[in-house]
């Protein structure tokens, strides 16, 4: 008698069938129009944002779904937001809390720049109707909280008082920290300065800064660099995370950076945040496609060789957008994968 088939079996079928389909179909038809430029909107140099954006953006234009393709250094989610709802960037990697804000304000009708080949610089302001949307959920975001190994601070409540840096003006990380501090209700509070991932390092060498707040992948290689020749310790953010998703939602969720991820660092709970690749709604059906076919067809060619904290892209976890939608066309194509 025949065994029954697993569930893990069936899926496994469902997604290669499905992936088959897709690639029948696109060559059934005629060759899809290709723009001229993508942008990929990332992060700071040293950082995990710009690392997953360039391995993106190499891989549109290894593909063929651009002519050209290319990653933006930015500030980080907030900045990378505003840039594709203006058109400046195809697409954007950034915090799930930082993108269920409420988007730029509607402005003058016009084309989508992803559907005129438009460059960054012609790009024009957003049209009205046009929302934000998601591509997939691309790897788990965790929240570091970096103290040096000398500096006598073991917990978050012996920042009362102290000089703490809260990321960029622009980062996602600069809506994290705040809400993060602003729980832990420490008196006095700690002083709030915006400094992004390699100034704030810096800072934290010099002493100028007690602690840095950065948002990213497991490991950050700019972190791991400092910790081999500084020392550096992880402050547990877990504990906060019951008040975090009262307050703001339930974007936050308890990780772990594991021991020996930044030099003698212990391992250490912390907060971790879904981190999407989104677009603006307006984003050619065609286009949005064929770039989740290849988070899932190619998932193991945009996965930053750094990483020990990024879960393998699959339909399961790039589906779980933490609310924000999916493009209608991405959804359909994860539909047909699933089977």
């Amino acid at each position: 008698m025949a065994r029954p088939l697993s569930r893990r079996t069936v899926l496994r079928s469902g997604l290669i069938l499905g992936s088959a389909g897709l690639l029948m179909s696109s060559a059934a038809c005629t060759p899809e129009p290709k723009p001229e430029k993508l942008t990929v909107a990332g992060g700071e140099s040293g950082g995990f944002y710009l690392e997953f954006a360039t391995l993106l953006a190499g891989l549109l234009q290894r593909e063929g779904v651009a002519e050209t393709a290319e990653p933006l250094v930015t500030g980080g989610s907030l900045e990378n937001i505003r840039r594709v709802m203006s058109g400046e960037a195809t697409f954007a990697v950034a915090l799930a809390d930082t993108a269920a804000l409420p988007a730029p304000g509607p402005a003058a009708p016009g084309p989508s720049p992803a559907a005129t080949g438009a460059t960054p610089a012609a790009a024009g302001a957003t049209p009205a109707g046009t929302s934000l949307v998601a591509l997939g959920k691309v790897y788990e975001n965790y929240v570091h909280c970096i103290v040096r190994a000398d500096s006598g601070i073991g917990t978050f409540a012996d920042l009362a008082g102290k000089v703490v840096g809260v990321g960029e003006a622009g980062s996602g990380t600069s809506l994290t920290a705040p809400r993060i501090i602003a729980s832990a209700v420490l008196e006095p509070a700690p002083q709030q300065v915006n400094l992004g991932l390699n100034q704030g390092l810096s800072a934290l060498r010099g002493g100028s800064i007690d602690a840095l707040f950065w948002s990213g992948g497991v490991p950050t290689a700019a972190i791991a660099a400092t910790a081999s020749v500084l020392g550096v310790r992880l402050l547990d953010l877990s504990l906060h995370i019951a008040a975090l998703r009262t307050e703001h939602g339930d974007y936050y969720d308890r990780v772990l950076i594991p021991a020996g991820t930044y030099g003698d660092a212990p391992a250490i709970w912390t907060v971790g945040v879904a981190n999407l690749l989104l677009c603006r709604s307006d984003l050619p059906d065609s286009l949005a496609r064929r770039t989740v076919r290849l988070l899932v067809e190619r998932a193991q060619d945009l996965i930053p060789t750094s990483s020990t904290g990024v879960q393998f892209l699959s339909p399961e976890t790039l589906i779980n957008t933490a609310g924000v939608p999916l493009h209608p066309a991405a959804a359909a194509a994860y539909r047909s994968l699933h089977g």
